[in-house]
Formats: structure tokens, sequence, C-alpha cells
């Protein structure tokens, strides 16, 4: 059996070199999803060779994200087939993208049964479209920036600092129990991972390499958002919290961290804003942006 153990700020330096190494855009190839999310869904690490391996277990049962690195990956996934055999599970392989499917399927044809994830896909926008904000379809996007700052003519915004973090704290914690009140305990769940993923975020920004903005009206944080390099073309945004009474704070932190990111990372090309988790309310919202790409993802589970 292979040997994996829980994500540890130490490992970041061997992860981020293997990941550069593969280069997906999908948001799973982060150190920063592995290390936050790694209570939710029970994340593990291994390495063989060249290769960051992950195990998961999820709402499907358990899973291996699919090797990321370089080198022989058909003997890697035959190692992934024998351990999961050894924990008594089917080899599943999840968050697998298009170009992964279509090379697992060369590798091992006929043997894989493939099926769609669309909960999980990624949106990915063009990082000009969204600090910009020109055309015709992104119309509303830009009155909903004018409003805010129509209303909010003291609004200001800055880089996150370790000076800031507990404010972004503190707004987080009012932003949560306002969201508990709106959506109800059937929400209370998945409100509840994702504000230990932020916490674990904002304990470790700087180890993590994380970078964000904020937002102020009146002195007082209202939105803030952070994220990380995930490619070499791609920046992942992780977290972005505003007052949705507050009308435009998220269309304006969106359009403000964008531009930050582009001055930053002049060789960004896309921001990866991450899934919908099915959230009805979460997918009209990401769509609204029109998205330029989607990493489609699908699962594959060996027939044996």
């Amino acid at each position: 059996m292979l040997e994996f153990r829980e994500p540890q700020l130490s490992d970041k330096p061997w992860v981020d070199e293997l990941l550069r190494h593969a280069d997906y855009r999908g948001c799973e190839y982060n150190f920063t999803n592995l290390y936050t999310w790694k209570d939710a869904y029970h994340h593990k690490l291994s390495r063989m060779g060249d290769f960051l391996l992950v195990h998961l277990c999820g709402g499907v049962g358990c899973s291996y994200l699919y090797p990321a690195g370089r080198g022989d990956v058909k003997a890697v996934i035959g190692a992934l087939r024998e351990d999961a055999a050894q924990r008594g599970e089917p080899l599943r392989l999840v968050c697998l993208a298009q170009e992964q499917a279509d090379e697992l399927e060369a590798l091992f044809p006929g043997r894989f049964e493939f099926a769609a994830d669309r909960d999980g896909y990624d949106y990915l926008y063009e990082i000009d479209r969204l600090a910009d904000l020109e055309g015709k379809k992104l119309h509303n996007k830009r009155n909903h920036v004018n409003r805010f700052i129509d209303k909010n003519p003291d609004w200001t915004y800055e880089e996150i600092t370790p000076a800031t973090l507990g404010e972004c704290l503190e707004m987080d914690r009012e932003w949560y129990r306002r969201s508990l009140l709106r959506e109800g305990a059937a929400e209370e769940r998945d409100l509840g991972d994702e504000g230990k993923a932020l916490r674990l975020a904002i304990s470790h920004f700087e180890d993590l390499g994380l970078e964000g903005g904020l937002i102020r009206v009146l002195g007082e944080v209202v939105a803030f958002t952070m994220g990380d390099p995930l490619s070499s073309d791609t920046f992942d945004v992780h977290f972005e919290k505003a007052y949705g009474e507050l009308q435009g704070a998220y269309a304006t932190i969106n359009q403000e961290f964008a531009r930050w990111v582009r001055r930053r990372h002049p060789n960004t090309r896309y921001l990866n804003r991450e899934d919908d988790m099915g959230v009805e309310g979460l997918r009209k919202a990401k769509e609204s942006y029109y998205p330029d790409l989607m990493v489609e993802k699908l699962s594959a589970v060996y027939k044996d």
C-alpha cells in the first residue's frame, strides 16, 4: 500500500514543483486548496517518483486525483489500482479534465467508465474582461460597480497584509452569521466547511503564498478576496466575500482584484473562479460573467 499522509505546510515546496511540471488549470491542483480543504475532503498526499498522488474522500466515497508530475503515468496509475484494491475500494479517479480522461482512455482502452461531474466544473475568465468589464455582456456588471461607487464615495481598495488579516476574519464571521440567517440550516455544513478552509488560509496566509485585496466603506471591511497562482497562465481565486446587501460590493471586489492581479502577475491570462458546487445561486452568479473556458470535470472508475 502506498504511504499517504495529511498535507503539511512543509510539503508545499515539493508539491508546488510537481504541480508546475503538470501545469493543470483545475483548482484541485493547487497546494492551498489541498491544505485548506484537507479536513472537509480528508486529503492525503503521497509521492511516487516525480508524481504527486492525492487520496481524498467525499460524497461518492474515497477516490484519487489524476497523478500530477512527469514520467510514466501508466505505472503510477497501476500503483493506485493496487492501493485501492488493498483498501477494498474500486479505483476511482475524480476531477479529471478532458485531457486527462483522454490520456487515461489511451493508456487503458475500455477499462474505465467515465461520468461527467457538472457541479465540479471550474469557471475560467480572461483576466482582461474581468478587469475592464468591456462589452455588452458585462454592461450590468459595470452598472453594479458604478452604483457601488456612487453610493459609497468614500470606498477604498487595498492589498491584504498580515496587519489586516484579523479584520478579514471578523468580516467573515459576520458574513457567516448573516448567511446562516438567510440560507438556514440546510447550508450550514457547506458554509462551515468553507469557513474552516478560509480560517486555515488566513492563519497561514504568508506560508501559503496567498495574495488578496479588501474594500473598506467608512473604514470598515465590507469585502475581501484572496488567491494564488495556479498554472503558468492561470490565477486561482480561492475565496471572495462581500456583504450581499451592499449593492455592487461583489462586482467591485471582483473587478479591483482582477486589476491588481493583472498588474502583479502580467503573464496571467485567466482567473479560475473555481466551481459552483451545484449551488443554484452560485452557478447563476458565475454564469452571469460569461466564462471564457470551463474546466470540465469527469470521474473514472476502473472496470474489473
